[in-house]
């Protein structure tokens, strides 16, 4: 709650003018005959929370350890820092009294491993003018060369037509020249290899600076904090603020055990980018799916206003009378037919208008727009697909923008689809129970990990443990004919750890083989889950039509139909089995499905019989035995038949 108090008294102290927030420490100074200077105080990073798409960074600026009051200037912050998240802490004997953002420009980037870059990339710069120099010299050597070979073999031409060729010294100034040649096409080949290594070292010192998040930096960005020590000694403070270009995703690794009830290993694995600019060394590190506030009240609620228009006029057809007995043109009335072309039109018109009203919403321009009537389904799903984006932009901006009211608008526009969604709705679509879309992913999770932990802000991914833990389970298999030929293990587990999972990827093995990755959903403490690991070759299945038979009784006709499913187990153990099939699932009382003969019977299983059975969905639960194959494998039999009547046939099926 101090906290909460803290950051609320902080946030009205950034709502002041910036020169009421340099006066107010003047003034502060004056009343006690003292001078506010502005001061660099060191400070290091002791905390950070990461949030799913940003993260808060705490860092412990020191005070001088007299009494008085200071304006202590913390730099440099990251390129990524969200400059309205800013607020400083004190604690005894210390109160932080504004703190600001503010933004210079400065001749070249200040950050240290950026001026590291820089000096090894300014050094081989400096080695490649020498080599540079060398090459000329080089080149200029070799012209000499040249001429002295042209004048050792003139000489030696002209002593030979004289006779007084002197061998020794021909060969003498000829091994010269040579060794001459050979020495400089030596350095010279070696320049030529320096050259092209330096290259590559300078294309590596460019991709080592395009790593670093924001790359070059030209502008340094700093907190000032305005602190009052009311008390000698020792004590800091404590600067907060947002950062963005940082994330994190959770992940898990699941090691099945060997027997049917046994332990599967987990791994929960924590995912984290971080892209700030800034590192973070040996911090205490926090993660949350949960969303920053930084605005301490709700957005408001504005009246919601209905407009009325007519319906698009269809004229009549020929022949057929308006009110009254005369032809439909003469009245100039229009009969709506709901589903006609008047409909269609008003679907088109309508559409249009409310996608670009909503490119207009999700730019920030939600003032004074309408959402049209959304007719047709087409157009009821674009309108819940735009109210979730518009409420992830809204509910983010929000989180970080405690200055901007402007996103009220966002917020009023996104529940304007909501509400002309189910206003619209028709008695079949609202029956479905589709729900609206909502900002929450379920319950807000920290995680506070043990220990110190180094994260270097970098282009990849970097994955932390957070925890590790067995969890009994139970292992079956699960077959579905009609969709894969495929068995595969499942194990069916609970929850006994403290942690709740959040939903995320995970990744499979069995007996320490990699064998796939699944979405993992979210799993509260003390609750039963399944996880798939993979199929398994060792149970195969298959699936065949009997026999299709039809007749005709009464006014209806009968179509029916038997299957057969063959599973074979070349396990060496036993096994649990679920086998899946589907009849068709009859919508209204024109077609009758009803299940005939199942040899074995559907599973008895209260949470199948209550949730599935009435989808039409079969199931059965079956033990497999060891060498259970060829004459042996265990049958599956059931039939099924459909009424209807004879005058009509199925015109379409469809997965729902």
């Amino acid at each position: 709650m101090g906290r909460s108090i803290v950051h609320a008294v902080a946030l009205w102290l950034r709502r002041m003018s910036p020169a009421a927030l340099l006066f107010a420490p003047v003034l502060l100074a004056q009343n006690n005959d003292e001078k506010v200077k502005e001061k660099a105080a060191p400070s290091k990073i002791i905390q950070v929370t990461v949030y799913p798409d940003t993260a808060l960074v705490t860092r412990e600026v020191t005070l001088p350890p007299e009494k008085g009051f200071y304006e202590l200037v913390v730099t440099p912050l990251p390129p990524t820092v969200v400059a309205d998240s800013l607020y400083g802490e004190g604690s005894d004997g210390i109160r932080v009294l504004a703190t600001r953002y503010r933004s210079r420009a400065v001749e070249s980037d200040t950050r240290k491993e950026v001026r590291d870059l820089n000096d090894q990339e300014e050094k081989i710069l400096l080695e490649n003018l020498r080599l540079a120099s060398e090459a000329k010299t080089i080149e200029s050597n070799t012209s000499f060369l040249t001429k002295m070979e042209a004048f050792v073999s003139a000489s030696t031409t002209h002593a030979t037509e004289k006779g007084k060729l002197d061998s020794k010294e021909i060969t003498k100034l000829t091994e010269y020249v040579m060794d001459l040649r050979r020495a400089q096409n030596k350095q010279s080949h070696e320049n030529t290899v320096q050259q092209q290594e330096n290259a590559k070292r300078l294309a590596f010192l460019k991709l080592k600076k395009s790593e670093i998040a924001t790359g070059s930096n030209r502008t340094e960005r700093d907190a000032v904090l305005v602190v009052e020590r009311t008390e000698a000694g020792k004590g800091n403070a404590r600067l907060s603020y947002l950062v963005d270009a940082a994330s994190w995703k959770p992940q898990y690794r699941l090691r099945s055990g060997t027997e049917a009830k046994a332990t599967t290993k987990m791994e929960y694995l924590a995912a984290i980018s971080q892209q700030t600019g800034e590192d973070w060394k040996g911090v205490k590190l926090v993660l949350s799916n949960a969303q920053p506030m930084l605005n301490a009240a709700p957005p408001d609620l504005k009246a919601l206003a209905v407009a009325v228009t007519s319906v698009p006029a269809v004229p009549n057809p020929p022949g057929m009378a308006g009110p009254g007995g005369r032809g439909n043109a003469g009245m100039g009335q229009a009969i709506p037919v709901p589903g006609g072309q008047n409909a269609q039109s008003l679907s088109g018109a309508n559409a249009m208008l409310n996608r670009d009203n909503l490119k207009k919403a999700l730019e920030g321009r939600a003032e004074q727009l309408e959402v049209a009537n959304p007719v047709g389904a087409q157009s009821i799903d674009e309108l819940e697909q735009g109210a979730r984006a518009l409420r992830f932009k809204a509910q983010n901006d929000f989180n970080k923008n405690s200055l901007d009211t402007g996103n009220t608008s966002i917020w009023n526009y996104a529940g304007a689809l909501d509400q002309a969604r189910e206003l619209i709705l028709s008695s079949d679509e609202k029956s479905q129970g589709k729900p609206i879309a909502t900002s929450g992913d379920g319950p807000t999770i920290t995680y506070r990990l043990d220990g110190e932990t180094t994260i270097s802000s970098r282009n990849d991914e970097q994955v932390l443990e957070v925890a590790r833990f067995d969890l009994p389970s139970e292992i079956y298999y699960k077959a579905l004919p009609v969709l894969t030929p495929n068995v595969y293990r499942q194990a069916s587990m609970v929850n006994s750890s403290n942690f709740v999972l959040l939903p995320g990827v995970a990744t499979m093995y069995h007996r320490g083989d990699f064998v796939g990755r699944m979405r993992f959903p979210l799993v509260a403490v003390g609750q039963t889950f399944v996880a798939g690991f993979g199929a398994e070759p060792q149970i195969q299945i298959q699936r065949n039509l009997m026999d299709k038979s039809k007749a005709t009784q009464g006014g209806n006709q009968v179509l029916k139909y038997d299957y057969r499913i063959l599973v074979s187990s070349y396990l060496k153990e036993k096994a649990r089995l679920q086998v899946w099939d589907r009849l068709p699932l009859a919508e209204g009382e024109t077609v009758s499905v009803t299940l005939g003969k199942s040899s074995p019977e559907l599973s008895r299983d209260a949470l199948y019989l209550r949730e599935d059975r009435p989808k039409n969905l079969l199931r059965w639960d079956l033990e497999l035995e060891p060498g259970q194959y060829g004459e042996k494998a265990l049958k599956v039999d059931y039939e099924f038949k459909m009424e209807l009547d004879k005058k009509m046939t199925i015109g379409s099926f469809s997965s729902r």
